[in-house]
């Protein structure tokens, strides 16, 4: 099934009884809303590739945001999870829908390392957003590369999500014994994406770790713990890496120069900034711009 919308695209390819494949993309410069119906049976797994996203959740009252080169993982036993993703100007985010039933066909043998398909776990809610490891990026790109005139590209494509799916759950994604999708307790889940839109949002400056363990009311202690179990990294590492994303779109947008983007995401000194920039990408500021011209 396929639907176009001006500017953007919503594919979907239907690989297996409880097994989906979703396209979504906006090459126009406007945002987009794409919306489909998910049951509470299947787990969400959604990659964003170019741009960001947002996910809106009760009616508006809750907001599950995806950057750029992250993955997110949804799922509620208790109730349907349906899609609402707000997709700004030049997005673009791959999705697969597999039920429960399926992943556990999947992968029965690996339960013990995966809490969601563990018996006792089975009625508990998971989330996980992390960053999208490079050997999935390459799987997603031949994905997005797949003939669609092939007769066999059904079955190419179920078996690039098999191999997807076994890259993503990898055990190399365990750390200290621990699993991304985090049995943690759910109103310390919206705590610690509140303090992560509270650092994005106050970009340029931030509050300090006590400060930001005040203000959401948790410990110091369990903010950055969660932190870490939520995202992967510390807090300020985390934003160190959206500052460099943030700077790397304004610089592409050709809309500001180097010192105006520095100012914008709380660097006073140009030298700081670049000397940022450089160890983030492994280039200036200035260079990046001239690659991109040239």
């Amino acid at each position: 099934m396929s639907k176009n919308v001006a500017g953007s695209t919503f594919q979907e390819t239907n690989l297996d009884n409880g097994f989906h494949l979703l396209h979504f993309q906006n090459d126009d410069n406007e945002k987009v809303i794409f919306e489909r119906n998910v049951e509470s049976s299947f787990i969400q797994l959604h990659f964003c590739l170019k741009g960001n996203a947002s996910f809106i959740f009760n009616n508006g009252n809750y907001v599950f945001n995806v950057l750029n080169k992250h993955s997110v993982l949804l799922y509620n036993p208790m109730e349907n999870l349906p899609i609402r993703l707000e997709m700004p100007g030049q997005g673009d985010l791959i999705s697969i829908l597999v039920s429960i039933k399926k992943l556990h066909s999947l992968f029965s043998k690996e339960a013990n390392y995966i809490p969601f398909l563990s018996e006792e776990n089975s009625n508990r809610k998971f989330y996980d957003d992390s960053t999208i490891k490079p050997s999935v990026l390459n799987v997603l790109q031949q994905l997005l590369n797949s003939k669609t005139d092939s007769p066999t590209r059904d079955l190419y494509l179920k078996g690039k999500i098999y191999e997807l799916l076994s890259l993503h759950f990898e055990k190399d994604k365990i750390s200290d014994g621990e699993y991304c999708p985090f049995l943690v307790d759910e109103g310390d889940i919206l705590k610690i994406r509140k303090a992560k839109d509270i650092i994005i949002s106050r970009i340029s400056n931030p509050p300090s770790l006590n400060e930001l363990a005040n203000e959401i009311g948790l410990s110091l202690k369990k903010l950055k713990e969660g932190f870490k179990q939520i995202y992967g990294d510390t807090v300020y590492s985390f934003l160190f890496d959206y500052k460099m994303e943030q700077a790397r779109i304004m610089l592409e947008s050709n809309q500001f120069n180097v010192n105006e983007v520095g100012l914008k995401i709380g660097y006073s000194m140009a030298s700081h900034f670049i000397a940022a920039f450089k160890k983030k990408f492994g280039t200036t500021p200035k260079q990046y711009v001239l690659s991109l011209q040239s």
